[in-house]
Order: C-alpha cells, then sequence, then structure tokens
C-alpha cells in the first residue's frame, strides 16, 4: 500500500536523497545540501513501511518550486512520482500558492508533461545534470 504525506521526517528524505541522487547520479553533498530544507515543506512516500521516495515544497508567495524529487529504483514505474507531486501540489495549495514550477532533469521531462507541466527557458546545468524549467497552475 502506498501512503504519501507531508513529513518531518528528515533522516528519511535525506537518505533517500543521498541514495539516489548523490550515490546514483554522482550529485555532491554540497550541491544536494543547499541550506534550503529547512524552510522546506518535505513529502515522504512510504511503499508499506519502507520510504520509497521524497520531494520538497519552497513556497513563495503565490509560486511554490517544488525540488528534490526522487524515487528510489525498485519503486519507479509504480505511480510513487505521481502520487509525489500530487502531494506536493496539496502541500502548495495549502500556503496560498496558484502556481508551481520546477527545475525537471530533461530525461524526466515528459513525466512531469504528463502531469500537466510545461517547460520554458533553455536547458541549464544543475549539478552536472540537464535540467529544464517547468511550470503549471494549482
Amino acid at each position: 500500500m502506498l501512503r504519501v504525506e507531508v513529513t518531518d521526517d528528515l533522516d528519511s528524505c535525506f537518505a533517500l536523497r543521498r541514495k539516489v541522487f548523490m550515490e546514483e547520479q554522482g550529485v555532491t553533498e554540497a550541491e544536494e545540501f543547499d541550506g534550503k530544507d529547512a524552510t522546506a515543506i518535505h513529502v515522504l512516500a512510504h511503499k508499506g513501511d519502507s520510504p520509497a521516495g521524497c520531494a520538497r515544497v519552497l513556497p513563495f508567495g503565490t509560486t511554490a518550486r517544488i525540488g528534490r524529487v526522487c524515487v528510489l529504483p525498485e519503486y519507479r514505474g509504480k505511480a510513487v512520482g505521481i502520487a509525489l507531486i500530487e502531494t506536493c501540489h496539496d502541500a502548495a495549495r495549502a500556503t496560498g500558492a496558484t502556481r508551481v514550477i520546477l527545475g525537471a532533469q530533461t530525461r524526466a521531462l515528459s513525466f512531469y508533461e504528463r502531469l500537466g507541466y510545461a517547460s520554458y527557458g533553455d536547458v541549464f546545468d544543475d549539478a552536472g545534470i540537464a535540467h529544464l524549467m517547468m511550470e503549471r497552475g494549482l
């Protein structure tokens, strides 16, 4: 059973991010932990008793930025990412946001497009990985 909710369990979120971003994708610790976690809303997905993925929401005015979206390899393709993003949308709405933005890895563009996101701007490098900004209304 999949459970996704806003959480204060930063240890689980950070462990997931270390595994996916640092170990799997080669992001450095300094790049991954940017000092913004203290002001973020964190979302954690559990499949049964096991943490499966996480994300964070940084609200500012009527916009919120979703980031650090990750799902463990064994849970990819099983709607965990969709549930994470939908929960992030709910958390953003609760802050008064009417729009969400995110920097998507270019290999994940179609995933976000299926969720109603549109890209804008130019491709940029973040931690050695090509990204593109995306947005959608809430």
